[in-house]
């Protein structure tokens, strides 16, 4: 069983006041919440303070709540409003002056509580401080995606076994999503995209009622949940006849460049640098224009998390980050490619550790 973290956790986010000049901060994001106390409901406001770290959820997680964050964490439960009970048991916490809050997390309408509240806290609006800690990933994150990528790897491969021309995109995403239920995916971190022929050159597709024909191209991005962290895998087979000419040289640009990117993306390259490992090959062919999206992202509670790996991206990519690698070229009215691997970075800068399965090779669906 991997180590408790949380209390280290909490205590970097409380080394991290001392640069903000804060005295505490309030946490309303949901993933940043289960980072911090291990609470995975959809209902719980959080203040971590120099001596202290509280939640306030309302009576459907009263047994949960206690249960998941209860050795962390002080647990309140309110049967009317959290807001309010929030606020009197901040009250309790000793002298508080500034208390940071997620600017990111909190709509205007839960922001203009403060000045209702009647305390007198200054309250300061702040971006990332949890986030900036979830980017290095210890090995209990890691061995959870690492597993989530797995078992999508295992239901990708169960649903191309039933996949024929004929089907619809939905029908196939209905196939995926079962499969990933049942080898035990918690959920889907984003909706299934299954996109065919034209289609699969619109980079976030939509599944649809499209039927799939023989000889396209069937694209599929999709996810996986293991102990709340996410997969995110893409891959692109021919379904139904052997693949073109034209669809071979087009795949193996895009091939090629993710298998560049993922044996050389490292811990402390720049975005940028990262991106330019697979951007520059497209470029090379003629396609730059064709790769319109990043190379990558972060992944852990969130699908989309820190660090971004993109031409505008300057700063260095953090040791322990699990990544994305994920180019695509995309040829409107014909169709398009994206190969999707996910990747841990690990400290010493080393090569990357491919989490999911790697299998890129193109797949003819006959």
């Amino acid at each position: 069983m991997a180590p408790d973290r949380r209390r280290s956790r909490q205590e970097a986010l409380v080394r991290a006041f001392a640069a903000e000049g804060l005295d505490g901060l309030l946490v309303a994001s949901r993933a940043n919440i289960r980072y911090l106390t291990g609470f995975s409901g959809s209902a719980a406001l959080v203040a971590v303070t120099r001596g202290d770290v509280l939640l306030v959820t309302d009576f459907r997680y009263d047994e949960q709540a206690r249960a998941e964050a209860g050795a962390v964490a002080r647990v309140e439960v309110e049967g009317t409003s959290v807001w309010d009970r929030f606020f009197r048991e901040l009250a309790t916490l000793g002298p508080l002056t500034e208390i940071g809050y997620e600017a990111h997390a909190l709509t205007v309408h839960d922001a203009r509580r403060f000045a209702e509240a009647g305390k007198p806290w200054r309250w300061r609006p702040v971006t990332e401080l949890v986030e900036r800690l979830r980017a290095a990933k210890d090995e209990g994150e890691v061995a959870a995606i690492r597993g989530a990528a797995l078992l999508a790897g295992e239901a990708l491969r169960r649903t191309l076994a039933q996949v024929r021309p004929g089907m619809t995109e939905l029908a196939i995403a209905g196939l995926l999503e079962g499969a990933l239920r049942q080898l035990g995916s918690e959920g889907h971190p984003f909706p299934t995209i299954v996109a065919s022929g034209p289609r699969s050159a619109l980079p976030h597709a939509r599944s649809s009622r499209r039927v799939v024909a023989m000889g396209e191209w069937l694209l599929l991005d999709f996810g996986a949940q293991v102990d709340g962290y996410c997969a995110d895998i893409t891959r692109t087979v021919v379904v139904g006849a052997r693949a073109s000419e034209r669809q071979r040289a087009l795949y193996a640009v895009v091939y090629d460049a993710q298998r560049r990117a993922r044996g050389g993306v490292r811990a402390g390259m720049s975005g940028r640098d990262a991106d330019a490992l697979a951007r520059e090959p497209i470029a090379a062919r003629g396609l730059g224009e064709a790769f319109g999206h990043s190379l990558g992202h972060g992944l852990g509670l969130e699908v989309h998390e820190a660090p971004r790996l993109s031409k505008t991206n300057v700063e260095p990519l953090p040791a322990g980050a699990v990544v994305t690698v994920e180019p695509g070229v995309y040829l409107a009215g014909e169709g398009g490619v994206r190969i999707e691997d996910d990747v841990h970075l690990p400290s010493d800068g080393g090569t990357a550790e491919l989490l999911s399965d790697g299998l890129t090779d193109l797949v003819e669906v006959v």
